[in-house]
């Protein structure tokens, strides 16, 4: 199976059956986002502890298959992690999906978010999938609506 293959049956996959979907009650940060461009649009939630660690998370509203399948796959990325964590996973995600960065220990740390790597040579599609991220960056700067433009 080749990587494009892999990438196609993962953003199906999370499409079709996507984690973490719903509004999340008890969320103590929240946010907005849309992509003027293409249409998509979708809040993602976040309980955060007293301590700074995301202890739940989730996403709702519509997009195409790229952006619901990256809102999923960060939901699940995140629970666990520290709020300090998941910025740093969104400065990777950042650069992993506009092409900064295509391989080595960086991409590497990203697990399984690196099967987005090659979107950078689709650039009507970064955006698509860079959505959710930029979404859950502003909500643990308590910005209420974020866009990608």
């Amino acid at each position: 199976m080749s990587v494009q293959d892999l990438y196609q049956q993962v953003i199906l996959e999370h499409n079709k059956k996507p984690r973490n979907f719903g509004k999340l009650e008890g969320a103590t940060h929240a946010a907005e986002g849309f992509n003027p461009v293409c249409g998509d649009h979708l809040w993602v939630y976040l309980q955060v502890s007293e301590d700074g660690i995301i202890e739940a998370a989730g996403f709702e509203g519509s997009g195409c298959a790229i952006s619901k399948a990256s809102a999923s796959m960060m939901t699940v990325s995140l629970k666990g992690k520290s709020v300090a964590e998941a910025q740093e996973l969104f400065h990777g995600m950042h650069e992993l999906l506009t092409g900064m960065v295509k391989e080595g220990p960086k991409v590497d740390a990203l697990g399984k978010l690196k099967i987005f790597a090659g979107i950078w040579q689709y650039p009507a599609r970064v955006k698509c999938a860079a959505l959710s991220w930029h979404t859950m960056n502003g909500a643990v700067k308590s910005e209420k609506i974020v866009s990608t433009e």
